[in-house]
């Protein structure tokens, strides 16, 4: 039993709360299943990415100026197209703003649906609020055209000028139109009927083979599904199920697994943000940040059964952490495994700052005694 003395603030209680749902999330995701069709996509089946130049009118006078020649000079070709010859230099810009429209062309559409797309300033336009995108071709990286984009432009806020001041709210230069573009071309592409490959988000040895094995004994015996490596898993589709295919996906995909995750600390410096996964273990360290003293022991205990209980020896690990803050002489023993949780708990405990924390988290893995991957952003 120990006597701790905390005196904590309202701040230090905030990043205290954050790092216990950060704790509990953790915990809960390590037994966590999820159907295979939330990790895995089917290749050969993916978006793709659509761009056009496009011109944007109907604005209150807050489009592109002269000096955007790009901009006055796509307005007078346009208008020769419908037989009326002005010079560049006699258009006014004031009403109108040049962009830029992208969309994502979903998998297995057909013509006439319709998607959203996005609409963003090329020029120095002030704001595309309340102004209207006229027709537009998308194409692909290939050149082809595979939708025609128009529609009022949303940009989910306002601009507001007026007196010399200005009010806004959301990023007035980008918007976007929904359902504002019309398939025109379908992009093609067919499911294989014998052969299906599973690709997974997130790469991982354990989790491919957990779907494989889990797929080979849930569906029809016919099935072969074997992992190929961590990010592949092939399947053959049984014939039961050959003019089936979409109906044996469907089942493949509502099959769960527990996917296996990498040991993983995250850590972005600019919002003091860390973020780590369940399975991050430390070794036995001592750290000494500023006034700050951490010091983490593990050691091996050897749990013997009854006489004639039929019962195994067990070793089990214990961990204990030693946090002292300068002339406070704060202590805190943890008697858990040997996580990186218990050594932010510990931390939390006695005020130590996110800012803290990061730095005594860098040093521990540059010490070597950090067993996760590390990764900055």
């Amino acid at each position: 039993m120990f006597n701790l003395k905390i005196v904590l603030n309202k701040k230090i209680i905030f990043f205290a709360l954050i790092f216990f749902f950060i704790i509990s999330a953790a915990a809960a995701a390590q037994n966590t299943e999820v159907k295979i069709g939330n990790i895995t996509r089917l290749k050969g089946v993916r978006e793709n990415q659509l761009i056009g130049y496009g011109i944007v009118v109907g604005l209150n006078d807050s489009g592109d100026s002269t000096r955007s020649q790009a901009t006055v000079q796509s307005v007078a070709n346009m208008l020769e197209n419908f037989g009326v010859n002005v010079d560049a230099n006699q258009v006014s810009s004031g009403n109108i703003a040049a962009v830029m429209v992208t969309a994502s062309l979903p998998p297995f559409v057909h013509n006439g649906d319709q998607i959203d797309v996005s609409v963003s300033s090329l020029g120095d336009a002030d704001s595309l609020q309340g102004g209207t995108l006229l027709l537009t071709p998308l194409r692909a990286p290939n050149g082809d055209v595979y939708a025609s984009a128009q529609g009022a432009v949303s940009i989910g806020g306002y601009n507001i000028r007026g007196g010399g001041n200005t009010q806004r709210e959301n990023h007035p230069t980008a918007g976007w139109v929904p359902g504002g573009a019309l398939i025109e071309r379908e992009p093609g592409g067919k499911i294989n009927q014998e052969n299906l490959t599973f690709v997974l988000q997130n790469p991982n040895f354990e989790t491919a083979s957990q779907i494989a094995s889990r797929i080979n004994s849930s569906l029809n015996s016919a099935v072969a599904a074997k992992a190929v490596d961590s990010a592949t898993v092939n399947i053959s589709v049984p014939e039961s199920y050959s003019n089936h295919v979409v109906d044996f996906i469907a089942e493949v995909n509502k099959l769960t697994v527990r996917p296996g995750v990498e040991a993983r600390v995250v850590i972005d410096e600019k919002t003091g943000t860390v973020v780590f996964t369940h399975n991050v273990k430390i070794s036995t360290v001592a750290v000494a940040h500023g006034n700050l003293s951490i010091k983490i022991t593990t050691s091996t205990e050897v749990s013997q059964p009854p006489p004639f209980s039929g019962g195994e020896t067990v070793e089990t690990e214990r961990t204990q952490i030693e946090v002292d803050k300068g002339e406070e002489s704060n202590l805190v023993v943890v008697r858990q495994e040997n996580t990186i949780e218990d050594l932010v708990t510990a931390l939390n405990a006695i005020g130590a700052t996110p800012r803290d924390i990061i730095s005594i988290i860098q040093k521990i893995k540059a010490a070597g005694a950090l067993h996760a991957e590390l990764e900055l952003r």
